[in-house]
């Protein structure tokens, strides 16, 4: 399997697949390279590179004190590096989408472009506090079929979603174990978002105007709890190029196959060619 070192030792799995000009997708706070196997079908002539972040999916747990968005951001450098990778365009998921603007703060010179999916400068604090409310924890249910029953009815915002989606996405979130399904992420995660909740909230926007000259996109869920239409209609006023679908019947997250969401990725591609 492919791992590579970070900057402190910690041995990161990533996967790289396809041809073409290089996308690196990083997926939502709790997520890991599995959050993009809906959309790959759909992206032909593309190189498409997942990690999983440190703590998550099939990547080392390194401890709380290193789950944070800046160390999450240096190994997406050491990433690049190892992959003599000097520029590629960045998709990024709620969490990855912070990474992707705070890489466009720091290390610029090695974005072609970020596709931001249902996250901003700003974030709604109802969708910080329902991602609280399940952070860290097992769930309750010991089955992967009681688990999508669950997912189904945990999602907000979410409307006409076949049963096989969230059977999916229940063995993309849980692994099970003998004591039953357990969470495929480090639980001490939780301490470190609660460690920097506490913080106050840093101005974010300077790190989105960072992104100005490069092709922009931006995917909200319509219904998302998390990213509010005040400030994606912000998002669309400073940059009005930037390219913008409103996904319907969906929350936070899109899962990125739906049409809306394919027409804006693959007009967002054409920009980068």
């Amino acid at each position: 399997m492919p791992y590579f070192a970070a900057p402190d030792g910690a041995q990161l799995y990533y996967t790289d697949d396809g041809d073409g000009p290089p996308v690196l997708a990083l997926a939502g706070l709790t997520r890991n390279g599995s959050d993009f196997e809906y959309l790959a079908p759909h992206l032909p002539g593309i190189r498409l590179i997942r990690p999983d972040y440190r703590g998550r999916g099939k990547s080392e747990w390194s401890g709380a004190s290193t789950y944070t968005i800046p160390n999450e951001a240096n190994d997406v450098v050491t990433l690049l590096d190892h992959l003599d990778i000097e520029r590629l365009a960045i998709i990024g998921t709620s969490r990855g989408g912070l990474v992707a603007m705070v890489l466009a703060g720091t290390a610029r010179d090695r974005l072609s472009g970020v596709c931001l999916v249902d996250i901003g400068p700003e974030i709604d604090s109802a969708g910080l506090a329902a991602i609280n409310s399940f952070l860290g924890r097992n769930p309750a249910q010991t089955t992967f079929e009681d688990a999508a029953e669950m997912r189904a009815g945990l999602m907000i915002g979410f409307e006409n979603v076949p049963d096989d989606r969230w059977a999916a996405e229940v063995r993309k979130h849980y692994r099970m174990t003998e004591g039953g399904l357990a969470i495929n992420y480090d639980p001490n995660l939780r301490d470190a978002v609660m460690a920097a909740s506490a913080a106050p909230a840093p101005n974010l926007w300077p790190l989105f105007d960072a992104m100005n000259g490069l092709p922009v996109a931006l995917i909200k869920g319509a219904n998302s709890d998390l990213l509010s239409v005040e400030t994606a209609d912000e998002m669309s006023s400073r940059r009005p190029d930037m390219i913008r679908a409103d996904v319907p019947a969906r929350g936070h997250v899109p899962f990125l196959d739906e049409p809306e969401a394919l027409n804006a990725i693959h007009a967002w591609l054409e920009q980068l060619r």
